[in-house]
């Protein structure tokens, strides 16, 4: 399991900006669902082939952060 924090505190802008971001990134990359906990968190959950990505807005922890099961970051490079 991969996990990247984006940022140290809770950020519905940055959480949208990030899903925006993962979209482009990742062409191949399908939202599944995209959710709303009673705290207001925000979850994202996408799926490149059989694998998942989570990004999270969660007011509990204070932070907006992916959880993947593939490394994101050779997306990111260049």
């Amino acid at each position: 399991m991969f996990s990247y924090t984006i940022c140290n505190m809770a950020d519905d802008e940055i959480f949208y900006k990030q899903c925006d971001a993962l979209k482009k990134h990742i062409p191949e990359l399908k939202e599944e669902k995209q959710l709303q906990d009673v705290d207001s968190s925000l979850i994202g959950i996408y799926k490149l082939e059989d694998k998942e990505l989570k990004i999270l807005s969660d007011k509990n922890i204070d932070a907006v952060y992916i959880e993947s099961e593939f490394d994101i970051e050779e997306y990111f490079q260049g």
